[in-house]
C-alpha cells in the first residue's frame, strides 16, 4: 500500500517541525505548510494544500495542525482586532483545517489538533487564547462524533510548558518559567519531541478518537501562572 502520508500545517518550527521529524522516523512521508505558503485562516490555502497532496501522493493518512498564536492583554483593555486575530488562527483555522481535512481523508485516517493547557486552565491576560484553545477541545469532541463513522478519528494535544518560538518572549520574562515550573508536579518544562510522540501514538492509534490528551507533567493538577503580574513586575 505504499508509505502513510501525513500533512503537518504549522510544521516550520517548534512543536509542528518535531512532529514532522518524528514522523519522518516513523516511516510516514511528511508534507510541511506553514505560512506565506499556506494561511490556516484561508479556506481556499487549506483547500488547496490538500489537493495538491492528493495529486502529489495519491492519499492522505493524517492531517496534523499545529498552527498558533497568542497575545497579552487585559480583557478590558485588549483591541478587538487582537482577539480576532488569535481566534482566527487558533480555533477558526483549526475549523478550517479540520473541514477540509475531513473531506478528503481516507478511511482510517486521523486529525491531530495543537490545544493547550489553557484549554483547561485560565491565565490571565491570556483571554482569547484560553477561549480558542477551549473551544478546540469541544470542536475535537464534536468532529469525533460527525467522522467517525467514516472511519476518521479526531484527537487533540494539550501540551503544557514547552520552550519553542511561541513561548520564548514570555519566558524571557523574570518569574515567568519559575512560577510555571513551581506549578508543575514533575518539575520541568516538556520538549517538544515528547509532544510529537503523542501526535505519532495519536496517528496509529486506531480507538482513539475524541480525546484531547494532557502532556503537561501534571500542571493541570495545580494552578496556573500569574504572567500579568510578572509583566507588571517586568515592565511596570
Amino acid at each position: 500500500m505504499g508509505e502513510p502520508v501525513a500533512v503537518v500545517v504549522g510544521g516550520a518550527s517548534g512543536i509542528g517541525a518535531a512532529i514532522a521529524t518524528a514522523f519522518e522516523n516513523d516511516g510516514w512521508r511528511v508534507v510541511v505548510a506553514d505560512l506565506p505558503a499556506t494561511d490556516v485562516t484561508d479556506e481556499d490555502s487549506v483547500a488547496a494544500l490538500l489537493d495538491g497532496v492528493l495529486a502529489s501522493h495519491g492519499r492522505l493518512d493524517c492531517v496534523v495542525n499545529s498552527a498558533g498564536v497568542s497575545t497579552l492583554g487585559q480583557i478590558t483593555e485588549l483591541a478587538v482586532d487582537e482577539w480576532r486575530r488569535v481566534v482566527d488562527v487558533c480555533l477558526t483555522g483549526a475549523f478550517i483545517v479540520m473541514k477540509h481535512a475531513g473531506q478528503r481523508l481516507s478511511a482510517g485516517g486521523s486529525i491531530i489538533s495543537l490545544s493547550s493547557l489553557n484549554g483547561r486552565q485560565p491565565g490571565g491576560g491570556l483571554a482569547p487564547y484560553c477561549a480558542s484553545k477551549a473551544g478546540l477541545s469541544m470542536l475535537t469532541e464534536v468532529g469525533a462524533l460527525e467522522l467517525g463513522p467514516r472511519g476518521i478519528r479526531v484527537n487533540a494535544i494539550a501540551p503544557g510548558l514547552v520552550v519553542t518560538p511561541l513561548t520564548q518572549p514570555a519566558m524571557e520574562i523574570p518569574g515567568i518559567e519559575a512560577d510555571y515550573l513551581e506549578n508543575t508536579p514533575l518539575g520541568r518544562s516538556g520538549t517538544p519531541e515528547e509532544i510529537a510522540e503523542a501526535a505519532v501514538y495519536l496517528a496509529k492509534a486506531q480507538w482513539v478518537t475524541g480525546e484531547v490528551l494532557d502532556i503537561n507533567g501534571g500542571a493541570h493538577l495545580m494552578r496556573y501562572p500569574d504572567l500579568h503580574k510578572h509583566v507588571l513586575a517586568a515592565f511596570g
